[in-house]
């Protein structure tokens, strides 16, 4: 696995075809529709229609937070600390409600302009000035903890990012964050603060749809997992072995798992919610062979290391006699788990998923479920005007 070749999975992807603002309607954007090799051409809309009344859908239920933080030197220096994951607190809900000081994992933007000074801003929220500053605990060059206090502890973290942030639009856009993204990089289910990138294949639900969902009686199910700005990060190593996959965080809850157990057939909105399932499985496989020593976690590698011919449900019971020994109500847990071709899918039985860039992680994954299809499936995209990347359309991927 370790041996293939990033180049193998390079397209021409012409700039115009790169989808740069959401369409007026979440809905009108295409649907590309791959069955057993056989596609056709669908709009988004038109998704109920396709899907069989014994299916459940998983949501990726993140919210992308306004991560990135603008200030400016006395010396005119602008410097941007764009928050990455919590440090201290490391979890999201405790460092997002703390009311006077909190460490994240950062980068930062002009970091030569600042040296050993504090970075101080001042805020308004609610006719309340309040002066905000980032202090540098540590000086790692790939993220240095950066700690955020202010001066008023009637305003938590997650009040004053929402006031000086800025959403973090991909940095393939070219443009700068508008007051429509506020609104539209973020899915209609959003619900958990967390992630610095949208999981994109769910900005093309609608009220609509779901009704038209219910009606059939499609389940709807969600997950958590918050996206890191590694998403974005591109492959430069010639083999997927020297690629380093950044690690995300996710939570399932209890009743998630007894749910997924049933017969229903499990489609993933997103590649994050196809990563999410994936990991828990490898969980469950760390846990029987005695793997797992402090925090739960997947190794990018661990599926293709790690014998297992568990099956789902197998695999689904023990972490669910994992979670009724510690009497815990969810999992929560990292991975770095790196999907590439040549992986077998354990809980993952359909995709839905927008287009994604020339070698990237993502398309490594689309190639593990459909094969070199989806060189075909993505000339047709391209023949027929799709609209690429994250504000771009979408696919549902089918095997019998």
């Amino acid at each position: 696995m370790q041996k293939i070749k990033i180049s193998n999975f390079n397209y021409d992807l012409p700039d115009k075809q790169i989808a740069k603002f959401p369409l007026t309607n979440r809905d009108d954007s295409k649907l590309l529709y791959y069955k057993d090799s056989a596609i056709q051409d669908y709009t988004f809309r038109n998704l109920p229609e396709l899907l069989d009344s014994n299916i459940r859908l998983i949501f990726n239920n993140t919210k992308v937070i306004r991560a990135r933080l603008h200030f400016e030197k006395k010396t005119g220096a602008k410097i941007e600390v764009f928050c990455l994951e919590p440090h201290s607190p490391a979890d999201y809900v405790q460092s997002f409600e703390s009311s006077t000081s909190c460490q994240w994992s950062c980068m930062v933007g002009n970091a030569k302009k600042w040296k050993a000074d504090s970075l101080f801003k001042e805020i308004t929220i609610n006719d309340t000035k309040i002066i905000v500053e980032a202090k540098k605990v540590n000086t790692d060059k790939k993220a240095p903890i950066i700690k955020f206090s202010w001066n008023n502890n009637s305003f938590s973290f997650s009040e004053i990012i929402e006031s000086m942030g800025q959403l973090p639009i991909p940095p393939y856009l070219n443009r700068k964050t508008e007051a429509s993204d506020l609104l539209r990089y973020q899915t209609v289910y959003s619900k958990i603060k967390g992630s610095v990138a949208a999981p994109t294949a769910g900005l093309h639900f609608t009220d609509q749809v779901f009704s038209k969902l219910e009606n059939k009686n499609i389940v709807l199910e969600e997950v958590t997992l918050h996206v890191g700005a590694g998403t974005f990060k591109p492959v430069k190593s010639e083999e997927i072995g020297d690629h380093n996959m950044h690690t995300e965080h996710f939570i399932v809850d209890k009743s998630t798992l007894l749910n997924l157990t049933d017969k229903r057939k499990n489609i993933p909105v997103g590649t994050t919610s196809v990563r999410t399932l994936e990991s828990l499985y490898w969980l469950a496989i760390k846990i029987k062979k005695g793997l797992i020593k402090s925090n739960l976690h997947v190794n990018q590698w661990d599926p293709y290391q790690i014998e297992s011919q568990l099956s789902k449900n197998d695999a689904l019971n023990i972490l669910i006699e994992y979670l009724e020994k510690t009497k815990l109500d969810f999992v929560e847990a990292s991975t770095e788990i790196m999907i590439v071709p040549g992986y077998k899918f354990r809980i993952t039985d359909s995709i839905i998923t927008n287009f994604h860039q020339p070698k990237s992680t993502l398309l490594l994954l689309i190639s593990a479920f459909i094969g070199n299809d989806w060189k075909r499936m993505y000339q047709h995209a391209l023949d027929n005007n799709y609209r690429f990347l994250s504000y771009g359309d979408s696919s549902l991927l089918v095997k019998s």
